[in-house]
């Protein structure tokens, strides 16, 4: 089937529960297994939750009992909530999938979305999603008046940063001049078609990443476009421009195999 089908599930007062979210997924994931449908983008908001990857460990979930949803992405714990755009992009990739270059057309996407807004944005090796570099580490402020040789987030294991006062906050990261992710991404492909997606923090209201260890990492932070911009940035605003730049890529990339390298027999 040719073409790519945006299905707006909901916003704002209709935000979209996450199970209620996640069953539409599977459903319309089965529908695209057997070509009953088109590639499909489920975009939508969710209140509050706290989600966690299969990667996730025990001391990154939040310290307070808060629940959270287990689910069968790939990646670590993150939050969707208000302010924030999320996209399940359900499409069939050819055998062997490339599930890495999957990621790259969607995080390419939200770059040329942020880009759109005169905000540059970048990749980071290691890190799957889309980032706000940070300054050089020589001219970051200093935590806490110590030098950034002796941050302990890098230094010792057993440092959380969730019990040591705002200065450590992943929704601060802007504040102390850091690489801070602006739109997290995990997936899943099942039988050839891909599952889960991304978030992109548009104007949400950063600190519920506080509670947690976002995405598994202790030395970065989040950000949002609002934030990044100084000005106020709805859903409806980025919604439109989301949509265009990811039919621009998902409906123009040269889907191909991943490479399966064959050792040589002896």
């Amino acid at each position: 089937m040719s073409g790519l089908r945006f299905v707006r599930m909901g916003f704002g007062a209709d935000a979209v529960e996450y199970q209620e979210a996640w069953d539409e997924q599977r459903r319309v994931h089965a529908a695209r297994f057997q070509d009953e449908i088109p590639d499909t983008v489920l975009l939508l908001e969710h209140p509050p939750v706290y989600t966690a990857g299969r990667r996730t460990a025990d001391n990154e979930r939040p310290l307070d009992g808060t629940p959270v949803i287990d689910v069968d992405r790939g990646g670590k714990i993150t939050w969707h909530g208000p302010g924030q755009l999320v996209g399940y992009p359900i499409q069939k990739l050819p055998r062997p999938v490339d599930v890495v270059a999957h990621v790259r057309r969607l995080e390419e996407a939200l770059i040329r979305t942020c880009a759109e807004y005169g905000l540059e944005t970048s990749r980071v090796e290691g890190r799957s999603g889309v980032w706000v570099l940070g300054d050089p580490v020589e001219t970051r402020p200093a935590i806490g008046g110590l030098s950034l040789d002796f941050d302990p987030r890098l230094t010792d294991e057993e440092f959380d940063p969730r019990l040591n006062g705002p200065e450590y906050a992943p929704s601060n990261a802007g504040q102390r001049r850091e690489d801070r992710k602006i739109a997290a991404i995990g997936i899943r492909v099942a039988k050839g078609v891909t599952m889960h997606g991304f978030s992109f923090n548009v104007n949400p209201d950063n600190k519920w990443f506080d509670r947690i260890i976002p995405c598994g990492i202790r030395d970065a932070g989040v950000a949002s476009l609002a934030g990044e911009l100084g000005r106020d940035v709805t859903i409806g605003e980025v919604l439109p421009v989301v949509e265009r730049h990811l039919r621009d890529v998902l409906e123009h990339a040269e889907l191909k195999p991943r490479v399966i390298e064959k050792t040589p027999a002896a």
